[in-house]
């Protein structure tokens, strides 16, 4: 029998699938569509490794399913070509950042064939090509000239808003925005362009303001609080700080309840619209003004609990807030400014989640109670953030945890506003207690005295009541060179948009990649002539973030080469929403929720008609990798004494690269833990460490001989020399590891783990080094990558493809094991020795037992792929294959169906197995075989036969015998006969496809 060559077969089909556009996708209305779509890839120079095709297989499974079972399916591919890496790369050589986007697209196109992915690559699209980014730039355009019109509950266009200033002013207006002073349409009439373009500025779906952002100064850019992690750059892992920049934003806020709603229309997991829910934040309160004693100034707050409005004890203002400067008093201005230094230091997640540190400066200014009269205290403290809510706080300590420590550690009053509460030891944060001391609200509940709180504070003219979103606007400007340029242009520091025939600006050639002396971002470092596009006074010098042109792609791919506009509304129609996504958890929050908000801002303008992008989405597990670890040691002795003879004790050394085998480590440790724990040493204990003495005696040595110390003798005494041992591990490249035995020759060779030349290294008895292992984050810093191209080579990327998928339930994080894919590997060969060698297949009736491991197969694959369980799928073909196999059938018709069943996960080898079995088309134009239950129904059934109620023997009849005829075949077996022993029965019981009895 011939060989399964998957290498020669794998070539093959990739070789044929690309040259006849097997996976080329058109509109076709005749069919339903299956729109499937992976979250868009970032090529790095590193490549993918085995946990990347994760998400990708599913989809491609789902996609090659559908397209059997008759769907017109969209699979496209394509890359985020912007971003960070590239851009850091070309500061540090030079090189310009497209060069090296390139050559990881080429990596990862490379890696994505051998895998054999049925993407139709004719749409791929890239968002750093101007081709792509045109129309980014043109939807940036659209949200420029977009306001929000709460009454009607979506965009409209600005010129309409221009129309309606001119006729009427802004009296009548609800809009999302900022907050404007009321104009008549005279006033708006006789203002110059740049005071009305101001103005208008507050309207506008995106806006330029001034805006708190994290800034990072290594990298010269913002970022997202999803490019943050514990207060440094995920990138870098460079040090952020708070920074108020002028910087252009999204209205994402307009949307806000918008994107909650949304959720209930999507086929999303719980978890995951939790996340959405947590991050938009939504809570309902009221909105309450505190006057400034000695000011004519306001102070804002939002309070979810406007009954607690009595507890006020003290205000605490954001360190950022416009009025800490002119309230702060001249005894405490040094150490506010001071404060506000070191809170500028840190992100807002830190500041957020830092909840065991209590900071905060007192300003020296009062605010007076809205409803006492009284005054209180206004601090700063850096948990309050200028970018959330109004950046003020009303604290009430009775009632709040945070502000109830904050006052404890200040030694502010906290005056108990809940009957029967005891708040000594903690504030009070439920709801059952009746209020107290709370004036008119005296005796109500939490839910009678917020709406009566309300009620006043807005019969008062104090506040109003008032819906809050943690939600914040999106910032988006980036101060890098490698982004989307802005289709903006300035006169007279007024920013416009270029006309559509001018699209796109592309990015100028620039001297450097870095920003400029005077710290602009690098596109200020472009001649005028090196702009494609150059109008007014300047371009702008700021670039989109990564998740503009993220937002949308999935539209591009309905229609990527449409030089006229974004998309075609027909084929967005067709296409419409993607039926399945797949990708990390990582974007749950962040690219999800700015999907959502442009595609219902583009519904909103009429330009697509669904206004949620994504009807299901599955956030797959991460693979983990299998890390190496070597372990160093830190011994400590008694009895070691300086060369010049002076004694120096028990010394604990930490000696560098003093290195241990894993088995040996643990003899060792275990041992030390005997020795110290044991008071009186037995001889069994005795006996014990001598089988280790050897090796303490030599590790003292080694101690002695690297620190520059001498023992006193060759002994080692048990008691005197009381042993102590300290361990820590270092990460080591598993390509350098087998079996969890190092190959030191080959990892020295490595500059990186040069330093185990000089190193001090105890063996295990046989030579062997043996490294420990744990189970963690496939990453490039813990040495711990495995790429798909080598597991090609060796096994096919059919065994890479179902072993992806065999690891485990698709949400769960999977550890990898590169030792489980032969196991898989067999499986195929297995399948291919189904199919006979001479292609000879029996093209008669497939028999019943055939016909049922098919069918029962058909079945479980069918259900499990519709519900995404491609674990047990795998399990199942194996099953069905070695029950084949045991039957020994060459029946074409089941063979064929068995070959469509497993192409979606091993597409290479069944499109071999295809054409052996006579097709000339490609396997994907195959239809799903259907499930028939007939053939699962049992032609026999083993009745159970007792006599007086004691089973006696199995009698096999067909299942679909009368009791009469059930009744003759009992009395016709030849064992009925002797438990009878020649009496006659007095009563046959027959329950059909169940029992026979019989009372004698």
């Amino acid at each position: 029998m011939s060989e399964y060559n998957h290498n020669s077969i794998e070539q093959k089909w990739q070789k044929y699938w690309s040259e006849n556009k097997t996976y080329k996708a058109t509109e076709d209305t005749t069919k339903k569509k299956f729109y499937a779509l992976d979250m868009f890839p970032y090529p790095s120079g590193a490549g993918l490794h085995v946990g990347h095709p994760l998400g990708y297989i599913a989809s491609d499974i789902m996609a090659r399913y559908k397209k059997n079972k008759g769907f017109n399916v969209l699979h496209p591919s394509g890359y985020d070509s912007f971003g960070l890496p590239a851009e850091q790369y070309a500061i540090q050589t030079g090189q310009h950042p497209a060069i090296t986007t390139d050559a990881n697209i080429k990596r990862y196109r490379q890696q994505l064939d051998k895998i054999g992915f049925a993407f139709d690559w004719e749409r791929e699209v890239r968002t750093s090509n101007p081709d792509y980014y045109k129309w980014t730039q043109w939807i940036f355009k659209q949200i420029f000239q977009s306001w929000y019109n709460n009454d009607t509950d979506k965009a409209e266009a600005i010129d309409e808003l221009i129309a309606t200033f001119a006729k009427e002013g802004n009296a009548n207006v609800n809009a999302a925005c900022e907050e404007t002073p009321v104009f008549t349409a005279e006033e708006w009439n006789n203002w110059d362009e740049k005071t009305q373009r101001q103005t208008l500025m507050n309207y506008r779906l995106t806006y330029l303001a001034d805006s708190w952002v994290n800034w990072c100064p290594e990298l010269g850019t913002v970022l997202a609080n999803d490019e943050i992690k514990d207060g440094v750059s995920e990138r870098g892992g460079h040090p952020v700080e708070q920074k108020l920049m002028r910087q252009w934003s999204m209205r994402i806020t307009a949307y806000a309840e918008r994107l909650l709603q949304g959720l209930d229309k999507v086929d999303f997991s719980d978890s995951l619209k939790e996340q959405q829910r947590n991050w938009i934040g939504k809570s309902k309160g009221a909105s309450v003004f505190f006057d400034v004693a000695g000011f004519d100034d306001k102070i804002e707050v939002f309070t979810t609990r406007p009954d607690t409005i009595f507890g006020v004890t003290f205000m605490v203002l954001a360190p950022e807030h416009d009025l800490v400067a002119k309230i702060t008093t001249d005894e405490y201005k040094a150490k506010v400014a001071a404060y506000k230094k070191t809170a500028a230091a840190k992100t807002e997640r830190d500041r957020q989640a830092d909840v065991k540190n209590i900071t905060g400066e007192f300003t020296g200014a009062y605010a007076i109670h809205p409803f006492s009269g009284e005054k209180v205290q206004i601090w700063i403290g850096d948990y309050v953030l200028a970018t959330y809510g109004t950046g003020a706080v009303m604290a009430v300590p009775a009632g709040d945890q945070r502000d109830w420590d904050f006052a404890n550690h200040f030694n502010i009053p906290i005056p108990n506003i809940f009957e029967g509460a005891d708040i000594s030891e903690g504030a009070y944060t439920e709801k059952g207690a009746k209020l107290m001391n709370s004036d008119f609200l005296n005796g109500l509940t939490a839910k009678k005295g917020m709406s009566l709180a309300t009620y006043e504070i807005e019969k008062r003219g104090l506040g109003k009541g008032k819906t809050n979103y943690r939600l914040r606007e999106a910032i988006f400007s980036r101060q890098r060179y490698w982004g989307e340029p802005f289709p903006v242009y300035y006169k007279n520091d007024i920013p416009y948009v270029l006309e559509d025939n001018q699209l796109p600006v592309t990015l100028p050639e620039v001297d450097a990649y870095l920003p400029t002396e005077d710290g602009e971002p690098p596109l200020a470092r472009a001649k005028k002539e090196a702009w494609n596009v150059f109008e007014g006074d300047r371009m702008e010098y700021n670039t989109m973030p990564g998740w503009a042109g993220s937002s949308w792609y999935f539209l591009r791919y309905m229609d990527p080469k449409n030089e006229k506009e974004f998309v075609n509304k027909e084929k967005a129609d067709y296409w419409n929403q993607v039926d399945l996504y797949i990708g990390g958890s990582e974007h749950a929050t962040g690219h999800l929720l700015y999907s959502r908000f442009w595609t219902k801002f583009l519904c909103d303008r009429g330009f697509i008609n669904f206004d949620e992008p994504f009807k299901k989405l599955i956030n797959q597990g991460m693979i983990l990798g299998r890390s190496s670890l070597i372990n160093k040691i830190s011994i400590q002795f008694s009895g070691l004494t300086k060369l010049d003879g002076k004694d120096e004790g028990a010394t604990n050394l930490h000696i560098p690269n003093l290195l241990i085998s894993k088995r040996k480590l643990e003899v060792i440790t275990n041992h030390i833990k005997i020795l110290k724990k044991e008071k009186n040493i037995n001889n069994e204990l005795k006996n014990e460490f001598l089988k280790i003495k050897g090796e303490m005696i030599f590790l003292r040595a080694k101690v002695a001989k690297v620190s520059n110390l001498k023992t006193p003798t060759d002994e080692l005494d048990i008691e005197a020399d009381i042993l102590d041992l300290q361990t820590s591990s270092l990460h080591i490249d598993i390509n350098c590891v087998e079996n969890d035995i190092l190959n030191i020759e080959k990892a020295i060779k490595d500059p990186m783990f040069s330093f185990l030349k000089g190193s001090h290294i105890i063996k295990e008895e046989n030579g062997d080094f043996i490294c420990g292992h744990e189970v963690e984050k496939m990453s490039k810093s813990k040495y711990n990558v495995q790429t798909p191209d080598d597991l090609c080579d060796q096994y096919g990327a059919d065994s890479l493809r179902c072993y992806e998928m065999f690891l485990g339930p698709l949400e769960q994080a999977k550890p990898w094991d590169t030792q489980g894919i032969s196991g898989v590997h067999n499986f195929l060969k297995k399948l291919w020795r189904l199919f006979p060698e001479d292609n000879q297949f029996d093209e008669g009736a497939p028999t019943k037992d055939a016909l049922k491991t098919l069918h029962k197969t058909i079945k479980k694959v069918t259900e499990d792929i519709e519900r995404y369980s491609f674990n047990t799928v795998i399990s199942t073909c194996m099953i069905a294959v070695n029950e084949l196999g045991a039957q020994k059938c060459k029946n074409k018709q089941i063979l064929s169906d068995l070959a469509v069943i497993i192409s979606p996960f091993a597409p290479h080898i069944t499109e071999e197995l295809w054409e052996r079995l006579g097709n000339t088309e490609s396997i994907t134009k195959a239809t799903w075989p259907a499930f028939n239950e007939k053939h699962l129904i049992e032609s026999n059934f083993s009745y159970p036969v007792s006599f007086n109620g004691k089973m006696r023997f199995m009698l096999e009849l067909p299942i679909d015998m009368g009791k009469d005829d059930i009744e003759k075949a009992l009395f016709a077996h030849e064992k009925t006969a002797g438990y009878l022993d020649g009496k006659d029965p007095k009563k046959v019981i027959v329950v059909p496809k169940r029992i026979i009895n019989v009372v004698v």
